[in-house]
């Protein structure tokens, strides 16, 4: 049980590391003109996200269940549960830029002299934003966690 609960630890936590990276690579590739080239690497980088954050659910369904802490810890963790909407949150403000950048990726496919709105870019600049401030405190929430609060 304890290399089993290490593991999910670990691949957990290299997924969420991995998770920031993106959001911060996002953040970095949104600023000023984007040419095709960075349409299309946004559209990669996009579709990882989407990935690792699946693996992240999926490792961290594990980690409740085969975890040391047993499911109880978690499930009547306030804490934890504040941590899940976070996530949640993180995730439903990840749709708006994942369909823009799906969609300026095949309109620069379709038209080389395609340029993104400027509303559109500012709009996604302010998804991102907003995915990168919430997207902290789930660390936040994990470590009080960790330590005990908001177990009843």
């Amino acid at each position: 049980m304890d290399t089993t609960d290490l593991v999910l630890a670990i691949i957990h936590h290299l997924l969420v590391f991995s998770l920031a990276g993106i959001i911060g690579a996002e953040f970095v590739l949104i600023r000023g003109d984007l040419p095709a080239v960075t349409l299309k690497r946004l559209a990669g980088i996009d579709r990882h996200y989407g990935i690792i954050a699946s693996l992240i659910i999926i490792v961290g369904i594990g980690r409740v269940f085969w975890g040391l802490k047993g499911w109880e810890f978690y499930i009547y963790n306030w804490m934890f549960w504040a941590k899940m909407a976070a996530f949640g949150i993180v995730g439903l403000l990840s749709i708006i830029p994942t369909v823009r950048f799906i969609s300026w990726n095949r309109q620069a496919s379709a038209n080389p002299s395609f340029a993104v709105p400027a509303g559109e870019l500012a709009s996604v600049k302010s998804y991102i934003r907003a995915e990168a401030f919430v997207f902290l405190l789930i660390p936040v929430f994990a470590a009080a966690m960790a330590r005990g609060y908001g177990y009843q």
